[in-house]
């Protein structure tokens, strides 16, 4: 079993910059596959950036190509989520996922575990 905790998320002018955070626990995390999800009002969860246990593989949906960037650190359990040039549009729910298969994954269904959430706001 893994626990995964987000952190990072907070009120963010656009053009602004942040950095989430996951903290995972549980035996194997390195070998997970993670990925990051959000959720906007009314709208239905939608597929952010997912990284490989290796971290040599990421994927990134077309919305955040260019402006967010995912990363691991398998020795302290954690996975970041850098986010420049937010805009509104950015603003949602953002969720951290984790998948035993190890490998990248770009929809939820396939993911094993996941966080509550950290909430991201980015003001016009």
């Amino acid at each position: 079993q893994v626990q995964l905790v987000e952190s990072g998320g907070g009120l963010v002018q656009a053009g602004g910059s942040l950095r989430l955070s996951c903290a995972a626990s549980g035996r194997t995390f390195s070998n997970y596959g993670m990925g990051w999800f959000r959720q906007a009002p009314g709208k239905e969860r939608e597929f952010v950036a997912a990284i490989s246990w290796s971290g040599a593989i990421k994927y990134y949906t077309d919305s955040v190509k260019g402006r967010f960037a995912i990363s691991r650190d398998n020795a302290e359990n954690t996975v970041y989520l850098q986010m420049n040039g937010l805009k509104p549009e950015d603003t949602a729910v953002y969720y951290c996922a984790a998948d035993r298969s190890g490998v990248v994954r770009t929809t939820g269904l396939y993911y094993d575990y996941w966080g509550q959430g950290t909430q991201v706001t980015v003001s016009s």
